[in-house]
């Protein structure tokens, strides 16, 4: 079959699928020039799933009659300009589109309008395209100052073929509200409205710039419970930068999809951030749990490649190790920083359990740690004022004779204050021999004994052992593991990062690794198996996450089973020597699948479910 070049109509229509792929692609693209524009405010009709008619009009800088024909060529563009040599650097995008690829591709699938005006210009202008035919420039009555008004009309009416691929007209609808959603979260000084067939469904008014602005919008957007119970994150290292928010360990979901991530104002999909994402969390919640997130990189231009799909949801970063350290690095501490706090969600549902019908749903407050901290206490100024040489609750062998180690020896300080001031407050009760009961100046927290001491006793291990090293135990025969050659070369350069997480192993030949000794914790193992899950999450993630997670989950475990146990009957002051220590270690609101250890009650929603307030 000989060579022969395509029709311009057919190239535009191949372009057209890659670029647009579905309306919600569309939209996107449309939006995205609107934003390029500079527009404060955008806005967005969609009839029928956006099939029958998608129209977004902005307040940008307009186009001139001139600027018009060209905006509707394929691979015209305004948002790239030569350097002073006049070569075109790709590598330095500074806006959401560059390749002067969507109008053109838009226009050649559906009849397609534009109608503007320029910046300090008077008269507004338009142009018609039906499926690829260009029409001419004429007069429009434009209604605003400056701008610009686009209208897609009959999507795909000039490919049948594409029309029997989409989806039910709810389900485009909904995929277009999450653009727009994904869109206004990475950019919240810009206002958004959203219309659906004459509805209007989302209306986010503009916000002021920066952190605040920002957990505005994402209040608005991902509801209020994710404000209440967001972690700021704001970290920086060698010209890269991580901010945002993140929810607590117990404020999580079933899926991943609660998790936003935005490069230089980019919406994207990377594996590279949600491999990170899962890493930091790794240690607080269930594998089929998932955080909440929406997490914002910002770099150096050149340091980042977005010309690397055609939709451009992916990027790919020059240093990717930087980036994943960062953002692992940033959760942690922030994780750590919120010390024992858990979700006010937890609290919903703990009133919603037993809330009497006919009062309003009460709306917990999510002052408590906050206040605490604020007050000048923190875990560790908490630890020093708890009984002095208080040991581990766990630290007898016999569980019968269970007692706190130092407990009856050691004098009590001078009380600073009462003790229901402590966050956690003063034990006043034990409930089926598995809850505390404790009093805080403005509420009451009920404590899970086993899940909390579980934490305690799973942190301590995990800071023994970073403090010896993981434990080795050699093979008498050495297993030779048989993988892809490329994995193979993976697994054998992280050799030394491996040793140190107790797995000791060489290359063997172009497709194989020989292991020679394995973490004693880890017992008779699947050592093909283990060293093969490594090499997946190598791939897949660039760290050895399998026997990070296999280590956690067995220190896990030997936790669970040394700890107190639900049922056992506790005096008053071990009760409050749970609470100090919960107070003073780190992530001690969840155990270790991520459910929380404790309830707080406010007063005043107690006073609400007996009709006081």
């Amino acid at each position: 079959m000989p060579i022969r070049r395509l029709p311009p109509e057919l190239i535009n229509r191949i372009a057209a699928g890659e670029v647009v792929e579905r309306p919600a692609s569309a939209v996107k693209e449309l939006v995205e020039n609107a934003l390029d524009a500079g527009s404060t405010r955008v806005e967005v009709q969609a009839d029928g799933g956006g099939l029958s008619r998608i129209l977004v009009a902005d307040d940008g800088c307009g186009l001139s009659a001139d600027e018009l024909p060209l905006a509707v060529e394929r691979h015209a563009t305004s948002k790239l300009a030569p350097g002073d040599d006049g070569d075109y650097d790709l590598l330095r995008i500074l806006t959401l589109g560059f390749r002067g690829e969507a109008l053109p591709s838009i226009g050649s699938v559906a009849r397609l309008s534009i109608a503007s005006r320029a910046k300090g210009q008077a008269e507004a202008n338009a142009i018609f395209v039906d499926a690829g035919a260009v029409g001419q420039v004429g007069p429009s009555a434009f209604p605003g100052p400056h701008g610009a008004r686009v209208e897609v009309r009959d999507l795909f009416y000039a490919t049948p073929a594409r029309l029997k691929f989409m989806k039910s007209e709810r389900a485009e609808s909904l995929a277009i509200t999450e653009e727009l959603k994904r869109q206004a979260m990475a950019h919240e000084a810009v206002g958004f409205a959203l219309d659906l067939d004459g509805r209007r469904t989302l209306r986010l008014p503009a916000e002021a710039a920066g952190p605040e602005g920002r957990l505005a919008r994402l209040s608005a957007i991902m509801g209020r419970e994710f404000s209440d119970n967001a972690l700021p994150i704001d970290h920086a290292r060698e010209g890269v930068r991580l901010s945002g928010f993140v929810g607590l360990p117990t404020f999580n979901r079933g899926n991943a999809a609660h998790q936003f991530l935005f490069v230089n104002g980019r919406p994207v999909r990377d594996r590279l951030l949600q491999g990170a994402l899962r890493a930091a969390y790794a240690d607080f919640l269930a594998r089929d749990r998932h955080p909440v997130a929406a997490l914002y990189v910002e770099l150096d231009p050149d340091q980042v490649d977005v010309n690397v799909h055609p939709a451009k949801a992916e990027v790919r970063f020059r240093d990717p190790g930087l980036v994943r350290g960062l953002i692992v690095g940033g959760l942690r501490h922030a994780l750590a920083a919120a010390g024992h706090r858990a979700s006010t969600t937890v609290s919903q549902a703990a009133l919603g359990g037993f809330r009497p019908a006919g009062f309003p749903p009460p709306q917990p407050s999510a002052a408590g740690f906050s206040a605490w901290r604020q007050g000048g206490w923190t875990p560790a100024a908490v630890a020093d004022q708890v009984l002095p040489g208080l040991s581990e609750l766990s630290a007898r062998a016999e569980p019968d004779a269970y007692e706190p180690a130092g407990m009856s020896e050691a004098p009590s300080p001078a009380p600073v204050f009462d003790p229901v001031d402590f966050p956690l407050g003063a034990a006043r009760a034990q409930v089926h021999e598995t809850y505390i009961v404790a009093q805080t100046r403005d509420g009451v927290v009920i404590v899970d004994q086993h899940a909390a001491h579980e934490r305690l006793v799973y942190e301590r291990m995990k800071a023994e052992m970073a403090e010896g090293g993981v434990a080795r135990q050699a093979l008498l025969l050495p297993e030779v593991v048989e993988l892809d050659p490329a994995e193979a070369e993976r697994v054998a350069a992280r050799a030394e990062e491996l040793t140190a997480l107790g797995l000791v192993l060489e290359p063997f030949g172009p497709g194989a690794v020989l292991v020679r000794e394995v973490p004693a914790l880890l017992g008779d193992t699947d050592v093909v198996g283990l060293v093969r899950d490594i090499a997946d999450d190598l791939t897949e993630n660039g760290q050895a996450l399998a026997l990070k997670e296999r280590l956690e989950e067995v220190c896990g475990t030997m936790a669970c089973h040394g700890s107190v146990r639900a049922g056992r009957r506790l005096t008053a002051p071990e009760m409050n020597a749970l609470l100090r220590q919960m107070e003073a270690t780190p992530h001690s609101g969840q155990c270790n699948h991520g459910r929380p250890t404790y309830v707080e009650l406010k007063l005043a929603d107690i006073e609400r479910l007996f009709g006081r307030r």
